[in-house]
């Protein structure tokens, strides 16, 4: 199956954290844009809402991608940096806020809609809790599902994919492991709402990325898309694909394939210290390192995981990885 790889364009610009406000320099977003463009295989991009493309720079947007020949892959609503959701966004204990979040997302939709993109991918980072007994579990989880149902009802033609992540910003995501997500995506009842699932996400929940993928093909194809990045699971670190987990994705492109996900393999990493380009180019090298094994051994892995020999798997993996 030919892959299709694409970047989140702020992994492009400046990195911060609780320490230090600026690692880098902040480009002009249309120096990201090229800078994206030169590296090798990428062919599409991740826009984030009001920090890369806003109503009134649509237009401007749509002609920068067509010029370099990039696709907008996925339009991401920012209900995660913008202080007034600091206590939440569809899950907000204030209606007006959950109305605003509505509204915003809306907007998104429609640039998402003028830049002939199908995939609205919605991380709602601060819908959660910190501490025990502040939180309404079964009001604020409705809000978030009511929001999510009323949106995608309104835009049935664009694709809703719910990125979940057990923690950070707040020590507690609604949306946390594949299996709540998915929970939320059926209570909606709307056939376009599913699952991003993101790589170091999922590894710090815990999970297994390719069983996770097998339950979104089982709820009735529910992965809408895929963002590709590592960690030591203790945390979001946003590493190089591989640098970690490189058996894991091993069995994460195999299973992508077994599963039939034709989406977009997106590099949502954040390279601190590192050359921001460089990085998501040695990621994509890897992804397609592990493809070029699996396609050269895809009936010794089918027969091998019909065996479930654990010897025999660690035979193979020396075997094709050394």
């Amino acid at each position: 199956m030919k892959r299709k790889y694409s970047a989140i364009l702020g992994n492009l610009g400046n990195t911060c954290d609780r320490f230090c406000s600026s690692y880098k320099t902040n480009l002009p977003t249309i120096e990201m844009l090229k800078a994206a463009a030169k590296i090798p295989n990428v062919t599409g991009i991740e826009l984030v809402g009001t920090w890369d493309i806003a109503p009134e720079t649509t237009s401007e947007m749509k002609k920068a991608l067509t010029d370099l020949n990039l696709s907008c892959v996925s339009i991401i609503p920012d209900l995660f940096s913008d202080n007034i959701y600091w206590k939440g966004s569809y899950s907000s204990k204030d209606p007006n806020i959950r109305q605003h979040a509505i509204d915003y997302t809306y907007k998104m939709c429609d640039i998402s809609r003028e830049m002939g993109c199908q995939i609205v991918n919605i991380w709602p980072g601060q819908d959660g809790y910190d501490y025990l007994l502040t939180a309404d579990y079964q009001s604020e989880r409705k809000w978030l599902c009511d929001a999510i149902s009323e949106i995608a009802s309104e835009y049935s033609d664009l694709k809703f994919a719910l990125e979940y992540k057990p923690k950070e910003p707040r020590t507690h995501s609604y949306l946390a492991r594949i299996a709540d997500t998915l929970l939320l995506a059926q209570e909606t009842t709307c056939e376009n709402v599913g699952v991003c699932i993101d790589t170091g996400h999922a590894f710090n929940a815990g999970e297994v990325v390719a069983e996770s993928i097998v339950l979104a093909k089982r709820a009735g194809n529910k992965l809408f898309h895929m963002h590709f990045n590592d960690n030591y699971t203790a945390w979001d670190d946003d590493m190089i694909v591989g640098s970690v987990h490189t058996v894991c994705y091993l069995e994460i492109l195999y299973w992508l394939d077994r599963c039939g996900y034709d989406g977009w393999l997106s590099m949502d990493q954040y390279p601190y210290r590192e050359d921001a380009a460089g990085a998501i180019g040695e990621s994509i090298e890897w992804l397609l390192k592990f493809d070029n094994i699996i396609s050269t051994n895809r009936l010794k892995m089918d027969k091998l995981i019909g065996i479930g020999d654990g010897v025999a798997t660690s035979k193979f993996l020396r075997n094709v990885i050394l």
